[in-house]
């Protein structure tokens, strides 16, 4: 980061000056870190779509180009030639590893997996139809009663270990999630499996039968791994920060960005894209629900399409659409009407001139939704799988938050709309 130029901002007849900072990416930086204490005022910006909240070398989107890079490599490429450990240690590291670095990181991960066995007891304390995102926000955030050796924010050693064990323990968690919400005992993981089989195996193998992993719906399930392991400053990675900055343990920040991927805006959207192409339900009513998406006075959105940040095209939404082909090629999945809907609401987008004009292409969360439910998970389990992708992000980022010498306490203002000073009445005279 350099400063290459000053802003001048007037108020009342003052002058202050502001420093302008020039990233390595992206647009400049207005710095107002001294307008308050200057100046006595604050800046308004509701959601901060305005305002760099941080400093990153981690994740940088380019939404005019359709750019996703982890740590300056593209998402398409480490899709198609890396592995999601191999994206996860050039996350954690800031490089890509050599093939001692993986084996031994690879090795570390995978003997961590093992829960704490009196952990099992937490699972059983909710309800059976608990939905298994409530279910990963506590047990996650009972990670830290369990493991007192690797909550010291302070020793980085312990920062090392406990990074290591939510990337290895989260899989576990996610698959017990899922196994208990469905009333099937918990499958331990294998050491002889890979990452993303290792989870496969732990979500649809049972005790009664041998299960293995098709190496296709593995690679699968790896790239939706890679695809969402981390995405610059969104809402669940902020929350991490936020909750990071007071010194909170590692594994509550990581319960607090889980509870803030729930929200159907942000996690949730590929099951809502499912839940929608199942409103549809046939192909003959699609007509009938891109006329309503048209009409600016019907409420009804069409969901996995377009996104927030990317403008012309979801750079994640070729690569997850290549394995969505895949998956459905090997399962054989023809006559499915969730399908068929969905195919077709693909080819719409692409050729519509509405949609072409207005840039709602078809992104990641349509095609992993398609993807999850070929597998056979419930869409219960699409944003439980998500956070279980975006945890070495959320991890990547909360290291990165704690070595920073400039690191205070989040604590953001606000424009103070409320009643003024005014003096108790008593109850008799209200």
């Amino acid at each position: 980061m350099t400063d290459t130029k000053n802003a001048t901002l007037t108020i009342d007849g003052e002058n202050y000056d502001l420093p302008i900072h020039s990233p390595s990416a992206g647009p400049d930086v207005l710095d107002i870190t001294k307008l308050y204490a200057q100046a006595g005022v604050f800046t308004f910006d509701p959601g901060f779509t305005s305002t760099a909240s941080c400093e990153s070398s981690i994740t940088f989107i380019a939404g005019g180009k359709g750019e996703l890079l982890y740590r300056g490599y593209p998402i398409d490429q480490l899709a198609e030639k890396s592995s999601y450990l191999e994206v996860c240690y050039l996350l954690l590291n800031g490089e890509l590893p050599t093939t001692a670095q993986l084996e031994e990181f690879t090795h570390t991960v995978t003997n961590h997996t093992m829960l704490h066995d009196q952990m099992n007891n937490l699972f059983r304390g909710f309800r059976r139809d608990a939905h298994p995102m409530a279910i990963m926000c506590g047990v996650v955030g009972a990670l830290s009663a369990f493991y007192h050796d690797s909550a010291d924010i302070t020793d980085e050693k312990q920062r090392e270990i406990a990074s290591i064990r939510m990337i290895a323990k989260i899989p576990t968690i996610a698959a017990y999630a899922f196994k208990y919400s469905v009333g099937q005992p918990f499958v331990y993981p294998d050491n002889n499996l890979d990452y993303a089989s290792n989870f496969l195996r732990m979500c649809f193998a049972v005790p009664a039968e041998d299960y293995v992993v098709n190496p296709i719906l593995s690679k699968a399930m790896d790239r939706i791994f890679t695809l969402h392991a981390d995405h610059e400053q969104n809402a669940s990675t902020s929350t991490v920060r936020l909750a990071g900055s007071s010194g909170a343990n590692p594994f509550a920040c990581i319960a607090a960005g889980i509870a803030c991927l729930w929200g159907p805006a942000h996690g949730g959207a590929n099951e809502a894209c499912l839940n929608m192409l199942r409103e549809i339900g046939t192909v003959d009513r699609i007509p009938e629900y891109i006329a309503r998406a048209k009409d600016k006075s019907d409420p009804f959105r069409l969901m996995g399409f377009g996104h927030r940040v990317y403008k012309n095209f979801d750079p994640r939404a070729t690569v997850m659409k290549e394995s969505a082909d895949e998956v459905l090629d090997l399962l054989g999945i023809e006559d499915n009407e969730t399908l068929k809907v969905a195919k077709a609401l693909e080819k719409i987008a692409l050729e519509d001139p509405y949609f072409v004009e207005k840039k709602l292409y078809p992104n990641v969360d349509f095609y992993s939704g398609i993807i999850l439910d070929a597998m056979g998970f419930p869409t219960s389990m699409f944003t439980p799988i998500f956070a279980l992708s975006r945890t070495v992000g959320w991890i990547a980022q909360w290291k990165e938050m704690i070595g920073d010498p400039k690191l205070k306490i989040g604590r953001p203002r606000q424009l103070y709309t409320g009643a003024t000073n005014r003096d108790y009445v008593d109850m008799a005279e209200r």
